[in-house]
C-alpha cells in the first residue's frame, strides 16, 4: 500500500553512512537459483520488486547461473550501512545498488565498469551529465546508472489553481507533445513565478516546500541557487559561496518564502506531498509519489495535478535529480557472472519493463529511454507525468555540484543551502554573515 509518507521509507541521496555500524540490516529476501548475489534497493512502489526478480531469476535460468536477490529497505539507512559493512569486510554481495554519492565514497572498493559504459553510450547515446559527475571517479567508471530508484523534482501543479488563480494555463504550456521553447523561456522564470506565487499566495493555495535538513530542502534549493549562478565549492575544492549570485538568490527566496506556508522550516520530506494532497497547496516540487498517492485516496486533486519544468534563472534552468547506480565489489568471487547479469538487466528492454513497473516513477539517465509510452498513458489526467522526463532544456543537478563528490556529498547531507536561506528569514542575519557562516561550515567540510 502506497501512503503519503511512503517516500520516508526509502533513501533519496544522502551521503555517508554511520561511521562504524555494522549492524545485519533487515533485508526482505527473494530467492532465485543462487551463484551471484544481488543486493539491491528495496522500491516502495508495490510490483517493482517483483519485476526485477523476475528479469535476474529468467536470466539465471537462461545461462545456468543461479541468483540471489537480497531487497534491502532503506529505512534507517539500512542500504548504506550494509554498502559500508561489505566494504570493510571485502565480502558480501556481488552487485550492489547505490544511492548518489556512495559510488565516491566506496570508489577503491568497485570494479571499474568502463566497458559497459562504453557498450551502453555506444547503444543509447549519452548519459546525463550528473551520472558521470557521481559514478566516474579519476577517469574511472565505477558503477552504472540505473532507471531503478532514480528520481527527479519536478513542478507538481494545481491546473485548476494555476489557470484560475493566476490565468496561466500549464496543460498549455507543458504539452504532452511538440512545445513552444521559446514561449517557456520567456514565461517561466524565477521572475515570473514570484509573481504567480504571490497571486497563489493570496488566492488560498500557496507554492510550497521544505526548508530544513532534508533531503526534499536540498532537492529544490540547491538547483535554485544554482540557477542564479551560486556554487559551494568548485570543482577544485576552492569555496567560491561569497558571490554576488549567491546575495541575487538569497535577495530572491526572502521574497518567495514570504508566498510560502510559515511552517515549511519544519516540514519534513512528506510535508510538502501532504501540502498538495490536501487540496490546500497549489504547487510543490516532487517525484510522482504524491500524485500516485492522491490516485487512491483524493482522486479530485489527482485529476488536477501537472508534472512539469522548473523555472531559469540566470545561469540556466536545473532540475533536482538523485540518482541510482548498479556497481560490483571488486573482491566479488563472481565477476564474470555478475558482469553479464549487470549489462542484461541494463538493457533498454530490462530497464524499460523496470520503469513500467514503477508506473512511472523511476527515471532512466539516458534520454533516449524516454520514449517509454508509460509517461503517455499514466493518469488521470492524461499526461499528468509525461514531463516527468526532461522534455525541454533543463539539466539535472544535486546540491554541491560542481564540488568533488566527497565535499558535496558534506554539503547535501549537512543542509547548507536550507541552513544558509533560514540563517537569513529566520535569524535576521544579514546576507555578509549568513554566507561568512556558509564558509565557515564549508571550511570544515573540506578538513574533514
Amino acid at each position: 500500500m502506497i501512503t503519503s509518507s511512503s517516500r520516508r521509507t526509502f533513501l533519496k541521496g544522502t551521503a555517508l553512512a554511520g561511521a562504524g555500524t555494522l549492524a545485519a540490516p533487515y533485508v526482505k529476501r527473494a530467492w532465485g537459483a543462487g551463484r551471484v548475489n544481488v543486493a539491491m534497493w528495496d522500491h516502495w512502489v508495490p510490483g517493482a520488486n517483483e519485476a526485477l526478480q523476475k528479469q535476474a531469476t529468467a536470466w539465471g535460468e537462461k545461462n545456468n547461473v543461479e541468483v540471489v536477490v537480497d531487497f534491502i529497505t532503506s529505512v534507517g539507512n539500512k542500504n548504506l550501512v550494509t554498502l559500508a559493512a561489505e566494504a570493510r569486510a571485502e565480502s558480501g554481495h556481488d552487485i550492489v545498488s547505490m544511492p548518489t554519492f556512495q559510488v565516491a565514497v566506496h570508489a577503491e572498493s568497485l570494479e571499474p565498469v568502463d566497458d559497459i559504459m562504453k557498450d551502453l553510450t555506444g547503444k543509447y547515446g549519452e548519459v546525463a551529465p550528473i551520472a558521470e559527475y557521481l559514478a566516474k571517479v579519476d577517469g574511472t567508471w565505477r558503477a552504472v546508472p540505473t532507471a531503478t530508484g532514480s528520481q527527479s523534482y519536478p513542478m507538481c501543479s494545481r491546473l485548476d489553481y494555476f489557470k484560475n488563480i493566476a490565468d496561466l494555463d500549464l496543460r498549455e504550456l507543458f504539452p504532452t507533445g511538440e512545445r513552444d521553447q521559446a514561449k517557456i523561456d520567456e514565461l517561466w522564470t524565477y521572475a515570473n513565478f514570484l509573481e504567480i506565487a504571490k497571486k497563489l499566495h493570496a488566492g488560498g493555495h500557496a507554492f510550497g516546500n521544505p526548508i530544513g535538513q532534508t533531503s526534499d530542502s536540498q532537492d529544490w534549493l540547491g538547483p535554485l541557487f544554482f540557477a542564479f549562478g551560486a556554487e559551494a565549492v568548485d570543482k577544485s575544492g576552492d569555496i567560491i559561496i561569497d558571490s554576488d549570485a549567491t546575495r541575487a538568490a538569497l535577495d530572491y527566496l526572502q521574497q518567495l518564502t514570504q508566498v510560502m506556508p510559515q511552517d515549511v522550516y519544519a516540514w519534513d520530506d512528506a510535508g510538502n506531498n501532504r501540502w498538495l494532497i490536501s487540496g490546500s497547496g497549489s504547487c510543490i516540487q516532487n517525484p510522482p509519489s504524491p500524485w500516485t498517492v492522491a490516485k487512491r485516496d483524493a482522486p479530485d486533486v489527482a485529476k488536477e495535478i501537472w508534472h512539469h519544468d522548473v523555472p531559469a534563472g540566470e545561469n540556466g534552468r536545473y532540475r533536482g535529480m538523485l540518482p541510482y547506480f548498479w556497481g560490483m565489489w571488486k573482491f566479488s568471487p563472481n565477476k564474470s557472472a555478475a558482469k553479464d547479469l549487470l549489462v542484461h538487466l541494463m538493457a533498454k528492454e530490462q530497464q524499460a519493463q523496470l520503469v513500467d513497473a514503477s508506473q512511472g516513477y523511476d527515471m532512466p539517465l539516458f534520454s533516449s529511454q524516454y520514449d517509454n509510452k508509460v509517461w503517455v498513458e499514466q493518469g488521470p489526467p492524461p499526461g499528468s507525468i509525461y514531463n516527468y522526463p526532461i522534455r525541454g532544456n533543463e539539466e539535472f543537478y544535486i546540491a554541491g555540484m560542481p564540488a568533488p563528490p566527497k565535499i558535496a556529498a558534506q554539503v547535501y547531507l549537512q543542509g547548507l543551502f536550507p541552513n544558509l536561506l533560514a540563517k537569513v528569514t529566520q535569524e535576521s542575519m544579514s546576507h555578509d554573515d549568513a554566507i561568512a557562516w556558509a564558509e565557515d561550515e564549508l571550511s570544515g567540510f573540506l578538513r574533514g
